[in-house]
């Protein structure tokens, strides 16, 4: 029997997330993305990053993927804290804005770590054997994720060919982002035409057919005692905005 992704992940050295199945890895970024809307203050926000803060050495394997990571995040939460300051009508603006872009950074931060560790086959074999989807949405999602992964590469390539051509992005900034903007679309019609050639491919090998929702599967899809515990954890994690926001409350009414 081949090994999982899950065990050829946690052969190696690591934080204590690889050993865990795709589906409990999703289901803490959607509680995580949650509990972030019980963000009231910028206190709240606060606590709340402070514990996701805490639990970044069982998540981070590399500290340098987890900082491109969250690059951008980083300049999100920046971009609304300023948008706030400057278009914001609050009493208070620049509280206003410290809670706008912490509740973004509570919000994203667990997703955009924990989805890193997703491999797009074990999605696909959790999804069919675990929560019984159909086969052939089952395929669809796992060439989605697949194509996702793709696309750096594919920028490199739309890249490198309009280099090639004489296209590069020029010294300027207003030169650069022009060229930004001509390989995003390169980018687009390329995706599109991979799109067009997987669909075909998977017509050719059946996926489109009666028998498409009866396949089976060559790797088991365990649940694991890592994946409870992740559960369990997340799920405490996730409800921190929403006790310090009863708690502030209550201490509130008391006093």
């Amino acid at each position: 029997m081949p090994t999982t992704a899950a065990q050829r992940r946690g052969a190696g050295p690591g934080p204590v997330v690889r050993h865990c199945g795709p589906l409990p890895l999703l289901a803490v970024a959607v509680l995580c993305a949650a509990g972030a809307f019980a963000v009231r203050d910028w206190w709240q926000a606060a606590g709340a990053l402070a514990v996701q803060a805490l639990c970044l050495p069982l998540v981070v394997g590399d500290v340098r993927a987890a900082v491109r990571r969250l690059l951008p995040l980083a300049l999100a939460a920046l971009s609304v804290g300023w948008s706030t300051v400057l278009a914001g009508d609050s009493a208070d603006p620049l509280w206003t804005a410290l809670t706008a872009a912490l509740r973004l950074v509570v919000l994203v931060l667990p997703g955009a770590l924990l989805l890193g560790w997703l491999d797009a086959a074990e999605v696909g074999d959790h999804l069919a054997q675990r929560l019984r989807v159909p086969g052939r949405v089952v395929v669809a999602v796992v060439v989605a994720l697949g194509r996702l992964d793709a696309l750096v590469d594919s920028w490199d390539q739309v890249a490198a060919a309009r280099r090639v051509r004489g296209l590069g992005p020029g010294r300027g900034p207003a030169g650069r982002v022009r060229w930004a903007a001509s390989t995003s679309f390169g980018l687009l019609v390329d995706a599109v035409r991979g799109a067009g050639r997987v669909s075909l491919a998977m017509d050719a090998r059946g996926f489109a057919g009666e028998g498409a929702g009866r396949r089976s599967w060559a790797l088991p899809a365990p649940w694991r005692r890592a994946d409870t515990v992740l559960l369990l954890a997340g799920t405490a994690v996730a409800a921190v905005p929403l006790l310090l926001r009863v708690g502030g409350a209550f201490l509130t009414s008391t006093s």
